[in-house]
């Protein structure tokens, strides 16, 4: 009898200092970070200006941040926003040289499931559309991509998925599973690659964009049951989907910068910094680090939530976590805009 208490004390010590440890790691996470704000719903997108920080919500709601506190953004639409799974209000964006002026991205109902590209202007408390840049981008409840950003040579870029129309990927005259480059009015610049819209193909779903200092561009891709992607975006080139993925190979296909195998890390939006892409990882929960001349991958941050994007400046990193969006597991504040330096 007496051995058998021992045994249990023992056991009992163990579990406690394993949870103690535990307790421990999650300490130094939540000790890194600084909330900048609490309670947003499904946020999508991080953008910043002079007046704060706008964060899309994917329900249709887009809300300015400062440090007085959060206020909803009202949107005055021409036909109004479609939230279903992975569809809504997902990219927004300023113009660049207008703080009045800002791009959309969004889904719709029109005979289905679609999405647009809008520009967007303040007028008085509201923001107002001003001009359909796209419209009829192939949606869906799944892979609808969504991501804006400005390149370097000023032209508006626009990730879209396939939709879960796979073939649709391989077609350079469908919008579906592309990166999409546009006039900031919306018209086609004349050297893409097809005298359409599209930029680069073979695409399912990819959610996250940047370029490194020297203007290479980079994309962040969701892969089919892992095999998520970074892959390097040229003009005219073909990224494989759905007929090749992870190591395969294909004459006129490209394979990918990294990939993740059997790992899933439902890769969304990314930020360029001293060398290093910064991802926001919503399966794999995370903030990861990948640096562009190794190739080696790297946890930068982890607290246990979904992630859906990343926004950097100077040497700060914002994120957005995503644990309201229907497949998480939201705690109390979700979800929240953190602040974390970046070492």
């Amino acid at each position: 009898m007496y051995k058998y208490f021992l045994v249990v004390f023992f056991l009992l010590i163990l579990t406690a200092c394993s949870d103690n440890g535990t307790e421990e790691t999650n300490g130094e996470a939540e000790s890194r970070t600084e909330i900048t704000a609490e309670n947003l719903d499904a946020p999508w997108m991080i953008e910043n200006s002079d007046a704060g920080f706008y964060i899309s919500g994917r329900d249709g709601e887009l809300t300015l941040i400062t440090g007085e506190g959060q206020t909803d953004q009202p949107l005055d639409l021409s036909v109004p926003v479609e939230a279903d799974s992975e569809g809504g209000m997902l990219g927004f964006l300023l113009h660049p040289d207008d703080p009045d002026r800002a791009f959309m991205y969004y889904t719709y109902e029109e005979s289905g499931k679609k999405n647009r590209v809008v520009e967007l202007t303040r007028d008085d408390d509201k923001w107002r559309e001003s001009n359909a840049l796209i419209e009829g981008i192939p949606g869906g409840s799944f892979h609808n991509g969504g991501r804006l950003e400005i390149g370097p040579d000023g032209c508006l870029y626009i990730t879209t998925g396939d939709a879960g129309d796979e073939e649709t990927s391989q077609d350079t005259e469908s919008l579906a599973g592309k990166i999409l480059r546009v006039d900031l009015d919306g018209s086609v610049p004349e050297d893409n690659p097809f005298g359409n819209e599209v930029f680069s193909y073979g695409h399912r779903n990819p959610q996250g964009i940047a370029w490194d200092g020297e203007g290479n561009m980079y994309a962040t891709e969701h892969g089919s049951s892992a095999h998520d992607e970074i892959n390097r975006i040229e003009a005219g080139n073909n990224y494989g989907w759905p007929v090749i993925q992870g190591d395969e190979e294909k004459e006129g296909m490209e394979t990918p910068l990294y990939h993740t195998g059997e790992e899933t890390w439902a890769p969304s939006g990314m930020a360029y910094d001293e060398g290093k892409l910064y991802i926001a990882s919503l399966a794999g929960e995370q903030i990861i680090e990948y640096d562009i001349e190794s190739g080696e991958v790297e946890e930068f941050y982890d607290e246990d939530s979904r992630f859906r994007d990343v926004y950097i400046e100077d040497d700060t990193l914002y994120a957005i976590t995503n644990n309201t969006d229907g497949r998480g597991e939201p705690r109390e504040g979700d979800d929240r805009l953190i602040k974390l330096e970046l070492e």
